[in-house]
């Protein structure tokens, strides 16, 4: 299994390899962005297109990256949350086993059932 996913990796960095090549003249253009407001004139200088990807992509890279911490720590603390929860259940299912038989009789089911 391991082997077919480095094999499937392998493709499909090959894949994104041979359409960065043949896309080169495309992605290699120049673009600026504005941002004029009423108070703030902004013009960042000349990227090319390949930039804003790689930024792009490392920005979602970070993000998920933040979103996967803050959800690993959620579950922890669930998980603790649980486990305690657990413990105070068998302390108590402990406690109600270890109760002392009582010497009342109990009636058979069948007497129990007629009256």
């Amino acid at each position: 299994m391991k082997h077919l996913r480095l094999v499937l990796i392998i493709l499909f960095v090959l894949l994104i390899i041979v359409v960065a090549v043949q896309n080169y003249a495309a992605m290699a253009t120049t673009v600026t962005f504005r941002l004029n407001l009423l108070f703030f004139n902004h013009e960042t200088p000349p990227m090319s297109i390949y930039l804003i990807v790689i930024i792009a992509f490392l920005l979602g890279v970070v993000f998920t990256g933040f979103y996967g911490i803050t959800e690993r720590f959620r579950l922890k603390r669930e998980i603790k949350m649980l486990k305690k929860e657990s413990m105070g259940k068998d302390q108590e299912l402990q406690s109600l086993r270890n109760l002392p038989v009582t010497a009342d009789e109990v009636a058979p089911a069948e007497e129990q059932g007629m009256q």
